[in-house]
């Protein structure tokens, strides 16, 4: 409908009750709306019931007079003509109100989601570190041979169906046959072989599954532990005198269903070894060919007791694997051997930030400061150079952080190095805190070195900055630590302060 049709509608409307209007019946079919004419009705009841429903014929009535049509049309035509005006700023406005309400909409749904997607994340690493405190309670149980309580401890873990049921259905079917359950015992490791036919855990189960069904019928021999025990010993006996002889029989304990701790035992004599032989298995444990857990000690072993070699074996598997545990129990192992290339190598190239952070820690355990400040300068990533700031302190690299402190670009890291300088107490690192306080601006930057000489415990250089201090928030920020601190020095000044 154009602007004129408008015009003339809204004319007809408001002009259409001024017109004067016949007396007595109307036409039939709806006339103007106004009110009829008051007139006495016949006396005596009228007709009884519904009457048809019908629509009488449609008559147009006699159209009302120009002249009070047009005379309407003037006196409405201002109204309409600014309602006409103020329709696209009003229609504007509400567009305005709208979209504003869907934006609100929109930000609070967004808003919920991200607290539902925290809620979930938080819930799940709770139930990741419930997982790994049942799994590891149940592994000490097993090694104390407390097979009750270890399966106990793994029948929680497989119910929080985590990451680690398929090691919990191993080690609960490794406790049921300990504790005389064979039958538990194979419906257990059935569930294992049906529902984890890939696990690592998967050949371990039929050996075990093998020996349950052999001592099916026979009674429990509490002295299986003992036996084991025993065994183990005769083989570190063995290997001392006949290295060649003993690796096939430690082989074959590793390979059968002994407990946690005599498998842990036998790696141990297998990485004593100097034989071929024990190497090469040593080195099969490391690349996975049986269980995570002897995966992890096979690494470890070879860290600590393998040369060159070893290490080759280990770098190899670092870069083959994408388990990021496993690369962490290998740049751990490299920490041990002393290998400081592979741990820069790692920390310059690795992809995962999470790794990349652990070499860096490692670094600093080896107290590779040279590295740690080419690492540094060449670095991006603010939480990385977080990282070496805190390798640098562990290795006592006071120059490099005393260099980061003034002249760091970035508050944050700046402040980082500040804290770093505040646990290394000495009487030259507490001289440039206080150099610090004196030439940077950075409020923050301030309060990290009032923090630092607080950790130091240094409530002389606190109580000379007080003095000086003529901004009351800083003062305040002073005063505060001074008033936790237990020294004659801090306590002698809040008198001072009370006296005035």
């Amino acid at each position: 409908m154009n602007h004129t049709s408008v015009l003339a509608l809204a004319a007809f409307l408001v002009a259409a009750p001024l017109a004067a209007q016949p007396k007595g019946e109307g036409p039939a079919g709806p006339g103007p709306i106004k009110a009829g004419p008051i007139d006495a009705g016949p006396n005596g009841p009228g007709p009884k019931g519904i009457g048809p429903m019908e629509i009488g014929p449609m008559k147009i009535g006699p159209l009302p007079d120009l002249a009070e049509l047009d005379r309407a049309l003037q006196l409405a035509k201002p109204a309409i003509l600014d309602a006409v005006a103020e329709a696209p700023m009003l229609a504007a406005r509400a567009k305005m109100i709208v979209d504003s309400l869907a934006f609100d909409f929109s930000q609070d749904k967004t808003d919920r989601e991200a607290e539902r997607r925290d809620r979930e994340a938080e819930l799940r690493e709770r139930e990741r570190e419930r997982e790994a405190q049942w799994y590891s309670e149940g592994q000490k149980a097993a090694d104390e041979y407390r097979w009750d309580r270890a399966l106990s401890s793994f029948n929680r873990v497989v119910e929080l169906k985590g990451s680690k049921v398929d090691a919990a259905l191993y080690w609960k079917a490794f406790s049921q046959n300990r504790l005389g359950q064979r039958t538990e015992a194979l419906a257990t490791i059935g569930e294992l072989s049906k529902n984890y036919p890939n696990s690592p855990y998967r050949r371990q189960a039929t050996v075990l599954e093998a020996e349950v069904k052999r001592d099916i019928g026979q009674p429990v021999r509490p002295q299986d532990s003992a036996d084991d025990e025993v065994k183990l010993m005769a083989l570190q006996a063995l290997q001392n005198t006949a290295p060649e002889e003993a690796v096939p029989m430690l082989e074959k304990v590793l390979e059968g269903t002994s407990s946690p701790k005599v498998k842990q035992r036998a790696l141990f004599v297998l990485a004593q070894s100097k034989s071929p032989r024990a190497r090469e298995v040593l080195r099969n444990y490391a690349k996975g060919s049986s269980t995570p857990e002897l995966q992890s000690q096979a690494i470890q072993y070879l860290g600590v007791h393998g040369g060159p070699e070893a290490r080759t074996v280990l770098a190899e598997v670092y870069s083959t694997t994408t388990d990021v545990d496993v690369k962490r129990r290998i740049l751990r192992a490299f920490m041990v051997a002393g290998e400081k290339d592979r741990l820069f190598k790692a920390a310059q190239g690795e992809q995962n930030p999470e790794l990349r952070l652990e070499a860096v820690s490692q670094l600093g355990n080896m107290g590779a400061n040279e590295e740690l400040w080419q690492l540094y300068q060449k670095e991006s990533s603010a939480d990385v150079k977080r990282r070496i700031i805190r390798s640098m302190m562990a290795s006592g690299s006071v120059d490099r952080l005393i260099e980061l402190a003034k002249s760091e670009q970035n508050p944050e890291l700046r402040r980082e190095a500040v804290r770093a300088l505040g646990q290394m107490r000495s009487a030259r690192t507490a001289d440039v805190l206080l150099q610090i306080y004196s030439s940077d601006n950075n409020v923050e930057v301030k309060k990290s070195v009032v923090n630092a000489l607080f950790i130091q415990d240094n409530a002389a250089a606190l109580v000379g900055l007080a003095r000086k201090e003529q901004d009351v928030t800083m003062k305040k920020e002073i005063v505060s630590r001074l008033s936790n601190m237990h020294s004659k020095v801090a306590t002698d000044y809040m008198i001072e302060l009370l006296a005035k």
